[in-house]
């Protein structure tokens, strides 16, 4: 009877789950996920499960993903997560997190079953994307913070509310910056150490020996009027927490160097933060800043009255909305050239 519920490519690979004592275990949890009832003999298609196999995790902290977790936190009902990597051969989908598979292609699999995608992920920027050209004719779907991804997972986006409200913390300085990995070749360092002949920064983080707790960096940055949301490196569409995060949730006016000042209007709206070209010189900027009166500094609060942050920040988030974007996904192509496309 349970034979007859499952769905023949899953059944497939029940013979390694057999001799590893698991049976039992991946049984109930696919009864529970295809809802047997309401089945009877061989399941259509569009009822199977769309089967997502991470062969690695993007971060070290790997969480439980046994079960529907799609289901069960993001609502995102015929998506089976799983690291089992025995089950390849019943996976539609294979993710492959490029910081997992330095050095080489020694870390993928043999064989790639028929018509299973292989999906690179990244949220890296190319500056600190190492060695793409030997992923040439490897990869079906790219998964990147750039928009023009086939899975787009930004770092935050503005959600629509209904608040109709300002909250602007208290502030008891002008600027702050956190900051952990400080090089002089970028260009944030060199435009910090310009700006910072005109107006006082208050640094924290690693690079200044100032580490912050987790639940520290928002009170601290909160705190502060502006907010410097530079970016390691400058590439299309790679905008990070600092600004979702360390800015715009924490009440404070992000001050941003990254992309063109159209690129970030494509996220949030032009009056909710300042950019660095915006103005002629650095000098400029910081008299800006320094003069501001109140009511046009709450001018740039005014987003607060129609959205709120989201942040993403868990994986498990990210990865289940393959499963919402793969009945529009291309199938059958592959990405010629990764670095070429990536590299912008």
């Amino acid at each position: 009877m349970l034979r007859a519920l499952l769905p023949p490519r899953l059944l497939w690979g029940m013979k390694a789950v057999v001799t590893t004592g698991l049976f039992v275990t991946t049984l109930w949890n696919l009864r529970c996920f295809l809802n047997p009832p309401e089945l009877s003999g061989e399941a259509p298609k569009h009822t199977e499960p769309l089967v997502v196999l991470v062969w690695e995790w993007p971060s070290k902290q790997v969480p439980n993903i046994s079960g529907d977790v799609c289901h069960e936190l993001y609502s995102i009902a015929g998506c089976w997560l799983t690291m089992d990597r025995r089950l390849l051969g019943q996976a539609d989908v294979v993710v492959f997190p490029h910081s997992r598979l330095q050095p080489g292609r020694d870390r993928l699999p043999k064989e790639r079953p028929p018509g299973q995608n292989w999906v690179w992920v990244s949220l890296e920027s190319p500056s600190n994307t190492k060695a793409l050209a030997a992923w040439n004719q490897t990869f079906n779907w790219v998964m990147t913070y750039r928009r023009d991804s086939d899975i787009f997972i930004p770092y935050g986006k503005l959600v629509p509310n209904q608040s109709a409200t300002v909250n602007i913390p208290t502030k008891t300085n002008l600027v702050s910056w956190v900051i952990s990995n400080y090089h002089r070749t970028q260009k944030r360092a060199e435009i910090y150490k310009n700006l910072s002949r005109y107006l006082h920064v208050n640094i924290y983080g690693k690079a200044n020996k100032k580490p912050l707790c987790k639940d520290c960096l928002l009170p601290t940055t909160s705190k502060s009027k502006f907010y410097l949301a530079f970016e390691n490196s400058i590439h299309r569409d790679y905008i990070t927490e600092k600004l979702w995060r360390n800015s715009l949730m924490a009440g404070t006016v992000p001050v941003v160097l990254g992309p063109p000042r159209a690129n970030y209007e494509q996220f949030v709206p032009a009056d909710s933060f300042i950019h660095v070209d915006d103005f002629g010189s650095l000098k400029e900027l910081a008299t800006f800043l320094k003069t501001m009166n109140s009511s046009r500094y709450r001018q740039f609060f005014a987003w607060q009255k129609r959205y709120s942050v989201k942040l993403y920040t868990d994986w498990r988030e990210r990865i289940c909305t393959i499963c919402t974007a793969y009945p529009s996904l291309p199938h059958g192509r592959v990405y010629p050239n990764l670095e070429s496309w990536f590299d912008i």
